[in-house]
């Protein structure tokens, strides 16, 4: 039974919604097709009609979740115009972002998993990942605009970092260390 284009679009954005979910959670090798069609309600006999390749899968559900993290990181900045940059190192820096890996950072969470991929996933990690740092340099503090590129640059990876650290390691007082000491220091390096 054929379904209509509408049908096959919804079909495909719950693939896409499903396995970005999934792969935060669980990483791109702990994922496979059939796991992620069960958790779109789909059979796993129509993936292909959708996907050329896991791959394609991976960076298309990555660009949609980072299609999501910036609109988020922009509704941050916009609800505390007096300090963006410590907005958004403060949401981002939480135990709540830590605890939830499966809606958190896909660079904190897929980061390594991204590394070891094709063209197809570096490309999609670059393309989400300029958005977020102009973001950031747009709250930075900075007289020029290479200072600011800079400031956000460094910032973006020390919160990767923190992240990553602080779900790594099994105690709670050492991973709640990691996220406040980093903010601390993110903001006192800029002057706040």
């Amino acid at each position: 039974m054929r379904v209509s284009r509408e049908q096959a679009a919804l079909n495909r954005d719950r693939i896409i919604d499903a396995a970005g979910a999934l792969f935060r959670a669980k990483g791109f090798g702990g994922v496979g097709v059939a796991d992620i069609m069960k958790a779109a309600d789909l059979t796993h006999g129509g993936f292909y009609g959708h996907f050329a390749s896991k791959d394609d899968l991976v960076a298309q559900a990555c660009r949609r979740v980072m299609a999501l993290a910036i609109a988020s990181w922009e509704k941050t900045a916009e609800r505390d115009p007096d300090d963006p940059f410590g907005a958004l190192l403060t949401r981002y820096l939480s135990p709540r972002h830590r605890d939830d890996p499966a809606r958190g950072c896909v660079f904190a969470a897929l980061g390594a998993d991204a590394a070891r991929s094709g063209p197809l996933v570096h490309d999609a990690f670059a393309d989400g990942l300029e958005p977020l740092i102009a973001l950031l340099a747009e709250s930075a503090p900075g007289s020029s605009k290479a200072t600011r590129r800079r400031k956000a640059v460094a910032a973006m990876s020390g919160l990767v970092g923190a992240l990553l650290l602080a779900r790594a390691i099994g105690k709670r007082e050492l991973s709640d260390e990691i996220l406040e000491a980093t903010r601390r220091e993110l903001l006192d390096r800029t002057g706040r």
